[in-house]
């Protein structure tokens, strides 16, 4: 048996999501077989529907073998580099450079930018992982590896749920600057749906089962050498979205080679440059935020314009 007491950062969630965080290596058939067999109790009482919620305070006894309260993965300092443009008590932006990998992949990707939020806060006596059952700071958005520019991290459970739904119902506006081989028209609307195969992401103007929608609004910004400067808005967020539509439509990246790029003048010149918070509904704990506009300066925009 083990006893833990819920904190501010477990409260608000289901009892069976907590406990699915709290044990990965317990196979869920095993969770909702434990809640029937009375494996699971709440300040006494036993609890057998995983859709009761536990609030700050509550002491849980789960009676489950040893072998599933090891954790996955513990937690491992590293030495933070980290470009922080803003930071408050819930949430920290950072302008991630290019060649870091957000999350581990599982293939000896090393050092993670989320490794180096988590032991950012850790220094700043933000995150113990010692004291918390199951929360860990976390990134509310991702780029590729080769993609820069801003990324949201949350440093408290209730700021992580209510960014990502925030994220979710795009009240959150997001703006990319990139180079394209070519020129297309001065502004312009891309949409249509994609799927992904073997890493790679295509572009179709038909649904599929497979697919998923997407749609985003560029305007050109400056034209050299059959070279494009734009800025995006993405409306939705799909992996290497950005990427694929503009190679569908006959303007490649410059330098992407992946999606039919050429040369090596920019080399996938791709950063997310702005975040506009433009909430519909501000009753909620990070409702300070709406209207505030941050933003960084593409690297390779001065290099474009020379």
């Amino acid at each position: 048996m083990r006893e833990f007491i819920i904190n501010e950062n477990d409260a608000g969630q289901r009892i069976d999501k907590f406990i699915a965080k709290l044990m990965p290596r317990l196979p869920k058939s095993m969770l909702y077989k434990g809640l029937r067999k009375n494996c699971v109790k709440l300040n006494g009482r036993h609890i057998r529907d995983g859709a009761v919620f536990i609030d700050e305070a509550d002491i849980l006894r789960l009676y489950f073998k040893d072998e599933f309260f090891e954790p996955e993965k513990e937690f491992r300092y590293i030495k933070p580099d980290l470009d922080i443009v803003y930071e408050d008590e819930n949430i920290i932006v950072i302008n991630k450079a290019v060649g870091i990998v957000v999350h581990s992949d599982g293939q000896n990707t090393g050092n993670t930018l989320v490794d180096m939020v988590q032991s950012y806060l850790f220094e700043n006596n933000e995150y113990d992982p010692e004291t918390e059952n199951t929360f860990k700071p976390a990134l509310c958005n991702r780029l590729d590896r080769n993609t820069g520019g801003l990324l949201i991290a949350a440093k408290n459970a209730k700021a992580l749920r209510e960014m990502n739904e925030k994220l979710r119902s795009r009240e959150v506006r997001k703006f990319y600057m990139a180079v394209v081989e070519g020129y297309p028209e001065k502004e312009g609307h891309l949409e249509g749906y994609t799927s992904r195969k073997n890493n790679v992401t295509t572009v179709s103007e038909r649904f599929s089962a497979d697919s998923k929608a997407v749609s985003l609004d560029y305007r050109v910004l400056a034209e050299k050498n059959g070279y494009s400067l734009v800025e995006i808005e993405l409306h939705t967020g799909r992996t290497h979205q950005i990427r694929s539509q503009f190679s569908a439509a006959g303007y490649p990246l410059a330098g992407d080679t992946k999606y039919g790029g050429h040369g090596s003048m920019f080399r996938q010149s791709l950063w997310s440059i702005r975040i506009q918070f433009a909430f519909r509904d501000t009753d909620c704990g990070i409702g300070y935020l709406n209207g505030k506009v941050i933003e960084v300066e593409a690297p390779f925009e001065k290099n474009f314009t020379k």
